[in-house]
């Protein structure tokens, strides 16, 4: 056990310097990033609403070395946005989120198309999770298709789900 406190002593030492180099607005983006990925918009909002009179350019400057360190990536965070939200949202809402957390449209039109091939099958599976039959009357379809649209979906998407859904 003797051995094993003075490794542990050591690794405490060696976390510390390591993090000495850093500020401490970027150890706060850091633990941000390493619970899930950010926009920069979103980072900066985030950072900005708890930091102690720091100066905009610092926060600016903190945010430049994390990209160019690799550690704030808007494309990984689109990539991820787009693959969690797939299986609950449609192609519509995705982007909208998307574009609220500060995203350039470059990003979202590189996501659009590989989002646009799923949303069918997307659909299909959200509706079937929902509603175990086709609608049989008016209102049953203005419930299915008002559900539909809240969750993204296009109104040509929505018809084709439901079409295929009474075909079963």
């Amino acid at each position: 056990t003797g051995q094993r406190n003075s490794r542990e002593r050591k690794n405490r030492k060696r976390k510390i310097t390591f993090m000495d180099t850093r500020s401490p607005i970027e150890i706060r983006a850091l633990r941000y990033l390493a619970q899930r990925e950010y926009s920069r918009r979103e980072l900066e909002q985030k950072l900005a609403a708890n930091r102690d009179s720091l100066a905009t350019e610092t926060l600016t400057a903190v945010l430049d070395k994390l990209e160019q360190q690799g550690f704030l990536s808007e494309q990984r965070m689109v990539e991820q946005v787009a693959r969690t939200r797939r299986s609950r949202f449609g192609s519509q809402r995705i982007v909208h989120e998307l574009k609220t957390k500060g995203i350039d449209g470059h990003l979202i039109d590189g996501i659009l198309p590989a989002l646009k091939e799923t949303e069918l099958e997307a659909a299909l599976n959200i509706w079937r999770k929902k509603f175990d039959h086709p609608p049989a009357t008016r209102e049953e379809r203005g419930k299915q298709t008002r559900f539909m649209m809240n969750r993204g979906f296009s109104m040509e998407t929505i018809q084709q789900v439901l079409s295929h859904a009474s075909e079963e």
